[in-house]
């Protein structure tokens, strides 16, 4: 078995074995589709907009998925105060794979988190198009991959626990709020518009919810190689840093 599937192993045997972790990583996409998707639901059907859990679901998803990922970053950080990554650093096997191999981990461990949020969906009234299923689940992996990379990208700079959840909410906060999960983008303000269309996650957004849900703000083909440019970018971004960490 090489190093890249034993990190990997590492990182979803971990996650399985916390059981508080994942009953835990539930309260956040709960409690948004319990307050958004009662308290606005009536509102958005009443202004003519449809159902309001359609456009929400593959948002909380989503949402569900990148705060997982991202989290894979502050392990990074926990394996250094505590000596591990020295031990994986001089293991002789390139940075990259070791990298990856996390990369790949965090990008599993939060499209689990994504289908268990998929299947409370389920049960709140989210009715998807079962055929846009699988290739949806692939889309939540390559999200995964992407915040995943960037929260290793963040760690490597950074050399405490405590600096990481700051730095994550200045970043993450606003690209989730500014990706249209939460509200459609036909009817947002120009100036917000803007911003959520130079925001990769847009498109993520726009592809999973077109999967799921049939209807695009953009395409099929806009979303999916916006989605993969901006993934090997933020890869390539974590591997050189993580090139460059110090143990």
């Amino acid at each position: 078995m090489n190093a890249l599937q034993v990190l990997w192993r590492r990182q979803v045997i971990k996650y399985l074995r916390s059981r508080s972790r994942i009953i835990g990583s539930l309260g956040q996409p709960l409690l948004f589709l319990l307050v958004f998707g009662l308290g606005f639901g009536k509102i958005f059907e009443a202004a003519g907009q449809g159902s309001y859990i359609k456009l929400l679901a593959p948002g909380i998803m989503i949402m569900s998925v990148v705060f997982t990922a991202i989290f894979t970053g502050i392990e990074i950080i926990w394996d250094r105060q505590f000596g591990f990554l020295k031990e994986t650093l001089v293991a002789p096997v390139s940075r990259f794979s070791i990298m990856f191999g996390k990369t790949l981990g965090g990008a599993t461990v939060s499209v689990i988190q994504g289908v268990i949020v998929f299947i409370i969906t389920l049960l709140v009234g989210f009715h998807p198009i079962w055929a846009g299923v699988v290739p949806a689940i692939i889309g939540l992996f390559i999200i995964g991959a992407l915040f995943s990379a960037f929260g290793i990208a963040l760690a490597s700079k950074l050399k405490d626990m405590q600096s990481f959840p700051i730095v994550m909410n200045f970043v993450v906060m606003p690209l989730f709020f500014l990706s249209g999960s939460l509200f459609p983008l036909n009817t947002a303000p120009t100036v917000l518009k803007i911003l959520t269309e130079i925001n990769p996650l847009t498109y993520g957004v726009d592809l999973i919810r077109g999967l799921l849900g049939g209807v695009y703000q953009f395409s099929l083909g806009l979303d999916s190689i916006v989605l993969l440019v901006a993934t090997a970018l933020v890869i390539l971004w974590g591997a050189y840093s993580f090139k460059k960490i110090e143990a």
